[in-house]
C-alpha cells in the first residue's frame, strides 16, 4: 500500500518498531575467517583442513621412520542465501513530511536483512550439533527450573571441555524465559552481573559458568516449545556476507524516490564438536 501523508500532519518523530536483539551473526558467536570477496549468491568458499600428525617413540641411535604423508580434507561454504529490499516514497508525500521517513525505512530494511541472516545462522548451528553433545531430545526435552537452570549451563560446559573446545570466548544463547530462571539463582546473579559502564555485546546479559550469556528471541524452537539452546565457541561456525548492491533510483512512471538493496550470505559449521545444545521446554 502506498504511503499516504496528505492531508494529515505528521508528528515530528516516528514511532519506530521494536527490534529483537540480533545475536548469532556477531563475531563472538561465529567467525568471519573466510569472508574475502563475495560478489554474488552462489559463490563457494573452499575450506581445507589437515589431519592429525602421528607421534612415535624415539630410540637413541636408531633410524626414525619415513616421513608421514599428511592427509587433508575439504569443506565447502556455499554463499546460497540472497535477500533484498525495494521500497518507494512518492515526491508529493515527501513534500508534506516533517520527518525523514526514508532514513527510518533504510534502518528498518537493514535490520530486517540482518534478522533473516540471524535466524538462518541459528538454524545452521542447530542442525550441526553432534548427537553426543546434546542434553535432552525433541521427544523428551528438559524442563529446567530456577533451581537447576544454572546447572545445565555447567553441563553444557563439560560437553565442550570433553570436545577440547577453547575455554576463552565461549557463548551460550538463551531465550528470555531461560534468562528469567537464571536471574532467580544467586549463582548467576553474583557471577553474571557486570558494571554499568562495561561494553556488552549485542544481546549479552552477563557471564556465568564459563560462558558469555546472550539472550535472543531467535533461539530455534517449535511453536514455543523444544527450544534449542546452543552453546559453543566462534571457531565452530564460519559466516560470510556481503551487501552486494544498494541503489537509489527514480521509478520511470512515478514522481518519487526508491531504494533497493541486495544482501548475500552463507554459513558453515566447520567444527561441530565445538557446539553443544540443551533442548528445553518452559516449565
Amino acid at each position: 500500500m502506498a504511503l499516504d501523508f496528505i492531508p494529515t500532519v505528521w508528528a515530528a518523530r516516528l514511532l519506530v518498531a521494536l527490534d529483537k536483539s540480533l545475536v548469532y551473526g556477531q563475531t563472538n558467536v561465529c567467525n568471519r575467517d573466510y569472508e574475502g570477496e563475495i560478489r554474488s549468491s552462489g559463490n563457494t568458499v573452499k575450506i581445507a583442513s589437515i589431519g592429525d600428525v602421528t607421534v612415535d617413540e624415539y630410540t637413541k641411535d636408531t633410524d626414525i621412520g619415513d616421513p608421514e604423508t599428511l592427509t587433508d580434507s575439504e569443506q565447502s561454504l556455499l554463499i546460497d542465501q540472497a535477500k533484498y529490499f525495494n521500497f518507494y516514497v512518492d515526491s508529493v508525500d515527501r513534500a508534506q513530511q516533517n520527518v525523514n521517513v526514508l532514513d527510518e525505512a533504510m534502518r528498518r530494511a537493514s535490520w530486517s536483512l540482518r534478522d533473516h541472516a540471524d535466524t538462518f545462522l541459528a538454524g545452521i548451528m542447530d542442525a550441526a550439533v553432534p548427537g553426543g553433545n546434546k542434553i535432552g531430545t525433541t521427544v523428551d526435552p528438559i524442563v529446567p527450573t530456577k533451581d537447576d537452570a544454572y546447572e545445565y549451563l555447567v553441563d553444557l560446559g563439560v560437553l565442550l571441555d570433553e570436545a577440547n573446545a577453547p575455554l576463552d570466548g565461549r557463548f551460550v544463547v538463551v531465550p528470555a524465559w531461560f534468562h528469567g530462571l537464571l536471574l532467580k539463582d544467586e549463582r548467576f546473579v553474583k557471577a553474571g552481573t557486570r558494571g554499568s559502564d562495561a561494553a556488552l555485546r549485542n544481546g549479552e546479559v552477563g557471564q556465568a559458568a564459563g560462558f558469555s550469556i546472550l539472550k535472543s528471541n531467535n533461539v530455534p524452537n517449535t511453536e514455543g516449545e523444544k527450544y534449542k539452546i546452543i552453546a559453543g565457541h566462534s571457531i565452530a561456525t564460519s559466516y560470510v556476507e556481503q551487501i552486494v548492491d544498494v541503489q537509489t533510483y527514480k521509478p520511470e512512471k512515478r514522481f518519487g524516490d526508491a531504494v533497493k538493496g541486495l544482501h548475500v550470505y552463507g554459513a558453515k559449521v566447520v567444527r561441530p564438536t565445538c557446539l553443544a545444545q540443551l533442548i528445553a521446554d518452559k516449565a
